[in-house]
């Protein structure tokens, strides 16, 4: 069968799987407090099997990507997605929701660096650098349509939005398998597959490329800042906004509207920044980025911390409706900033390090704040999150320190 173009068949996919994440995650979490009936720090324990799964398979999934198919990643990553999200609904236990996690976050590890590196491959840095901020873009529109697809479906019952979800994950994955092409990346010989060998000099290739460049240094430890602070703050600021507040009427419609509301107007006020970085900001340009990010970071920290604080619900919304725009940002940025020179043979692998190391920050810093909340409050919790991602700033304030030589340098090198 004909394969399309690279470039729409990435933003579909973008489009799909924004989508049923949004399908899926407008609930999930009211789902799990509110059905399974988790505590603050189960709440957490979900999230850390989660990143148990995620540190244990990121890098060798990624090395699986640069050493096999990208493409092949990609279509395993959504069909694993899938199955985890309708075990998680199907059994609204506390051991089912885990052991959806764990395929959920198995799923993501073959998709966490081969995606963005297959499409690099395929039409070039500088594209791919713009294309996903665009991708970023058309997700916030199509999550759109999951969240009214997830509130309605929602109000019938919790599990529906959550298995059907998860069924769009494997009719993706199908699509992909059908029309997904892979023609810039050349996969290593099946003479040379039969031993970890191969695997292992692919990831000493990816180490060296971040010592060459200590840009990448400082991306991943602020990567493990990231992990630490959002794993407390998605999944317990649901639970707070449950538990510590009245949600106000809206005439016959439930009270899970809210987060509706809330989910979609976080989209809606994503795409005017969205858009202001794609036209407007120079993904080739490394201080540029590490500027937006740091001042993004900046205003997230504070707005986490009035969420946490708020007396009332008017205010908690205002500052949750700056929070949440504001952080989807960060992943395009933080993804354009660290593809910047890398080795075709060692793109997936670098990525794919990326996100083991904010796996570890998630493992170490959400079983903390979990803890804080179920002994302290969800209130605490929040406010730990917040002081977490603090220690970001310094670290982006460094980069824009180093000298201009190092940063071209440093892209030389890995060309």
């Amino acid at each position: 069968m004909k394969k399309f173009h690279a470039y729409p068949i990435f933003l579909i996919l973008a489009a799909v799987e924004a989508l049923a994440f949004s399908l899926i995650f407008t609930i999930n979490l009211v789902y799990q407090v509110q059905q399974v009936g988790l505590n603050p720090f189960q709440l957490v324990l979900v999230g850390t099997a989660l990143e148990i799964t995620v540190f244990t398979f990121e890098i060798p999934t990624g090395i699986v990507a640069d050493v096999y198919s990208r493409r092949l990643s990609v279509i395993i990553a959504m069909a694993l997605i899938g199955v985890g999200f309708i075990v998680e609904g199907s059994f609204p236990v506390f051991a089912g929701v885990i052991a959806g996690q764990m395929l959920l976050g198995l799923g993501w590890t073959f998709t966490s660096g081969a995606r963005n590196a297959w499409l690099a491959d395929e039409i070039g840095e500088e594209p791919a650098s713009k294309a996903y901020i665009r991708a970023a873009q058309i997700g916030n529109i199509f999550a759109l349509i999951g969240i009214g697809l997830s509130v309605a479906l929602g109000s019938i019952t919790l599990t529906l939005p959550i298995i059907l979800g998860g069924g769009v994950f494997l009719l993706l994955a199908g699509f992909l398998a059908l029309f997904m092409p892979e023609t810039g990346f050349t996969p290593t010989p099946r003479a040379e597959r039969s031993t970890w060998g191969h695997m292992a000099d692919t990831f000493r290739e990816g180490a060296q490329a971040i010592r060459v460049r200590p840009t990448l240094i400082t991306i991943l430890i602020v990567m493990v800042i990231f992990g630490a602070y959002s794993e407390g703050f998605d999944r317990l600021w649901t639970a707070h906004l449950l538990k510590n507040f009245t949600l106000p009427s809206l005439g016959t419609l439930k009270p899970l509207v809210w987060f509706g509301i809330i989910r979609a107007a976080s989209m809606l006020l994503a795409l005017g920044p969205a858009e202001m970085l794609h036209r407007h900001l120079e993904t080739s340009n490394l201080r540029a980025l590490a500027w937006a990010l740091m001042i993004i970071n900046a205003i997230v920290v504070c707005t986490i911390a009035v969420y946490a604080l708020a007396g009332n619900f008017l205010v908690a919304l205002i500052a949750l409706l700056i929070t949440n725009p504001l952080r989807s940002l960060v992943e395009p940025l933080d993804t354009a900033w660290i593809n910047r020179g890398l080795d075709p043979q060692t793109r997936a692998t670098v990525l794919s390090m990326n996100g083991q190391a904010e796996a570890l920050g998630e493992l170490t810093g959400g079983p903390i704040l979990g803890r804080i909340g179920l002994i302290y409050g969800l209130r605490a919790a929040l406010i730990g999150s917040a002081l977490m991602l603090i220690p970001a700033l310094p670290l982006f304030g460094r980069s824009l320190r180093t000298p201009r030589p190092m940063f071209e340098q440093a892209e030389s090198t890995s060309a």
